[in-house]
């Protein structure tokens, strides 16, 4: 872990875009402008007017298709900022005990006081985690997002799957992760699904015994692991 130089750092608002551009490359999702608008809750205006600006900072290139592509340096930044935040969010579960629902939020305010000591104390301290509370691998650390996991709304009815990642873009919806936290439709958690109602976009999941209904839009953000 590199120490990081106060004039090389971005703007709050270019790292929040660096890591939304990060976490849906690592999704599999082409990074266009409008897909960045939706996860950065911003009009499709605003969006491009600061992939330009980024452009112009060597942050990140467009191809002829207007694909946004991050540049050495870009991913260089976006990487250093995930690390921080993912390894805010292991420490604040982990460590200091915050729901899982709550530790997105809150760590964007914690990463940002990480240095690459306190950093390498945390990892310790964690025995070497490779991924967030949710799922999302922690880039530095040899943690990778399986090939073979599927979304949940894939899964046919009758079927089990255990949980093992939930998007990003969910991550944001702080009400949401409460509901899924409820349901216990979390990373390692086993869950069976019961009814899919593709006319009412909604599945029913079954999750430690009780029944969890779950849009069908929300189940394609989420993956898992088909059993057999």
């Amino acid at each position: 872990m590199a120490p990081r130089s106060g004039t090389d750092m971005p703007s709050p608002t270019i790292e929040d875009y660096l890591h939304a551009i990060y976490s849906l490359e690592g999704e599999g999702e082409v990074v266009i402008s409008a897909r960045l608008a939706r996860r950065m809750r911003v009009t499709p205006p605003t969006a491009w007017a600061t992939v330009q600006r980024m452009a112009r900072d060597g942050l990140v290139t467009l191809d002829g298709k207007k694909v946004i592509h991050l540049t050495d340096k870009g991913r260089r930044l976006a990487e250093d900022i995930v690390r921080r935040h993912r390894l805010a969010e292991r420490f604040l579960t982990d460590v200091l005990g915050l729901g899982w629902a709550d530790c997105h939020e809150e760590a964007h305010l914690f990463e940002h006081a990480l240095t690459p000591r306190l950093e390498e104390r945390i990892v310790a301290l964690l025995g070497n985690p490779t991924t967030c509370p949710h799922g999302s691998p922690i880039p530095g650390l040899g943690g990778r997002l399986p090939a073979d996991l599927v979304p949940l709304a894939a899964v046919p009815p009758g079927e089990e799957a255990t949980v093992e990642f939930i998007s990003e873009e969910l991550e944001e919806d702080a009400d949401l992760l409460r509901y899924l936290e409820r349901g216990r439709i979390m990373p390692g958690r086993r869950v069976v699904v019961r009814e899919v109602v593709p006319a009412s976009d909604l599945m029913v999941l079954e999750s430690e015994g009780q029944p969890v209904p779950l849009g069908l839009k929300v189940a394609q953000k989420v993956r898992v692991r088909r059993s057999g």
